[in-house]
């Protein structure tokens, strides 16, 4: 049997944890919201974000444009967010956070909160906490080395 290269079995349980929690995040979230909405309402609340392109989100998110822009449509016609022109540009748009959309993240967080007891059955409150570091660590680091 060979041995995998130390960075594939890390990247790899991460990937098996994401396709969990995704299933587990999915199946919590309100009814009509998706994962991807949760996360565009989120990163706009997060960075306390005031407006981004279309663009941009796509590429924080790194999806594709046409990918973002549907997902955008489908929360400005919930009320989530508004798309305006942009007035620097008229060819590009302006996405803004609407209060129903803040409203809207706070009733997700709420929900995920019933994600507590099941996380917290498979590992301590503790180590959570101990391993938030360093997988905040990892994550900026990527973040950097995507740009």
């Amino acid at each position: 049997m060979t041995s995998d290269p130390l960075a594939f079995e890390f990247f790899n349980e991460i990937g098996i944890i994401d396709q969990l929690v995704s299933t587990m995040l999915t199946n919590a979230l309100p009814h009509g919201i998706t994962k991807a909405q949760f996360s565009v309402l989120n990163h706009f609340v997060r960075l306390d974000i005031v407006e981004q392109s279309p663009a941009d989100l796509a590429s924080a998110f790194q999806v594709r444009r046409p990918t973002m822009t549907s997902t955008l449509a489908r929360m400005e016609s919930a009320g989530l967010v508004v798309i305006r022109d942009d007035p620097r540009d008229g060819r590009s748009k302006l996405v803004s956070i609407t209060a129903i959309g803040r409203d809207m993240r706070e009733k997700c967080i709420l929900a995920l909160a019933t994600m507590t007891p099941i996380i917290e059955a498979v590992i301590a409150n503790s180590e959570m906490q101990a391993l938030l570091p360093k997988l905040r660590e990892l994550r900026m680091g990527l973040d950097k080395l995507r740009d």
